[in-house]
């Protein structure tokens, strides 16, 4: 007997704490834009992820615009960045009229490792950037003797971390936020907690979160919105440098605080449809689950990407097709770069120089995984998907 087609869309947002709160808030004050909830938010995310600075943007490819530029990126630099992720990792790198150097990752991460690293350090010495992305909501291999932050020391490379994945996310005990020379996180609409848009900067670098402060909003060397918020005639500011319009609303920032207060909260309820999964699809013969490098609690779990095998009794775009006209939403995380018409085209990249990527992209696809998924979902999920993969 068939079961009943449910609507289980791929993402699904859970704003049922402060949000109204907090929003109404900021209404009552006449005040919309960057002003006290931002700076308030900072300051919460700054110590939920135990780093001196957090500076508050309208995105997370904003914060990485922002923190190569702060760290002096300039027009012919190249910079190291993964074939496995969105286009917006390496958009910025060309913003800065810098060119990636595309890697390969592992298989069953998408991450790459120190092995993969240590390969593009020496075909490529003149490198001098990194911008790693932890995949899916698991950290990179950062730490110990032979961990990536320890091969870009050996080289003098600056690590920037895409971190749109991984909060909150832990690496070696430590959060995710302050491996780096600076780490940028994404509060988009279907990330582990969300401002709706919205991003931050992170770093312990007191002189790049002051570059960063200043070209979010631009290049004015004050935050010009206190001479609205106050009583006195201090209008004066200066313009330092060409800037930019990346600063945080408040009325974001609202939504961010609240989602903050249950941000662990979240993350288990995540691990939970996870630990469902695997337990429920480890027999399927003709899928790879996730590849765990660390506890499942250190995990954010912000996707659950499962890859379909060659012999898999229907291909993956089928599959996501059968499972849309079954009610479920799914999502591909990601078609590479290196097979992206621009990049592939500017740069010349070839498929058979990303083994790893290849290999994962041609079959993967990314199931549903939110904190408000009851196990009745999760059972009919994983039930058309045992159907279809019988």
């Amino acid at each position: 007997m068939k079961n009943q087609i449910r609507k289980i869309p791929y993402a699904r947002i859970v704003c049922d704490g402060n949000e109204q709160k907090y929003i109404r808030e900021v209404l009552d004050s006449g005040w919309l834009t960057t002003a006290g909830k931002s700076h308030e938010f900072e300051r919460l995310f700054s110590e939920s992820v135990g780093v001196k600075h957090a500076v508050s943007v309208n995105s997370c490819t904003a914060a990485m615009h922002l923190a190569l530029e702060a760290i002096g990126i300039k027009p012919g630099d190249k910079v190291f960045v993964p074939t496995m992720t969105f286009t917006a990792t390496a958009e910025v790198i060309r913003y800065m009229g810098a060119d990636p150097v595309f890697l390969d990752v592992d298989y069953g991460t998408s991450l790459i490792t120190p092995e993969l690293l240590k390969e593009a350090v020496s075909a490529h010495a003149e490198v001098k950037t990194l911008v790693l992305v932890h995949y899916g909501g698991q950290a990179a291999e950062m730490l110990g003797e032979n961990g990536i932050l320890s091969i870009c020391r050996q080289h003098a490379i600056r690590v920037i971390e895409d971190a749109a994945h991984a909060f909150p996310s832990r690496e070696g005990g430590r959060m995710v936020g302050g491996l780096g020379k600076a780490t940028c996180f994404s509060f988009y609409a279907n990330k582990t907690i969300t401002t709706g848009e919205g991003g931050m900067l992170c770093t312990d670098d007191e002189g790049l979160a002051e570059r960063a402060r200043i070209m979010r909003l631009h290049g004015i060397n004050r935050d010009i919105w206190s001479r609205y918020l106050g009583t006195r005639s201090d209008w004066a500011y200066d313009v330092v440098a060409p800037g930019f319009k990346y600063n945080m609303p408040d009325l974001n920032a609202a939504v961010g605080l609240a989602q903050l207060e249950r941000a662990e909260e979240y993350r288990t309820g995540r691990q939970r449809c996870a630990e469902y999964y695997f337990r429920e699809l480890a027999r399927i013969p003709c899928i790879d689950l996730p590849v765990l490098r660390v506890n499942p609690e250190d995990h954010a779990w912000h996707l659950f990407p499962v890859v379909l095998k060659p012999d898999a009794p229907v291909a993956r775009d089928s599959f996501m097709e059968r499972m849309s006209e079954n009610g479920i939403g799914t999502s591909v995380h990601y078609k590479p770069l290196h097979r992206m018409t621009y990049y592939r085209e500017r740069y010349g990249l070839k498929p058979e120089n990303y083994p790893g990527a290849e290999k994962r992209w041609q079959g993967c696809v990314s199931l549903p995984i939110y904190p408000s998924l009851t196990k009745g979902e999760l059972g009919y999920v994983c039930s058309v998907i045992r159907n279809l993969l019988a």
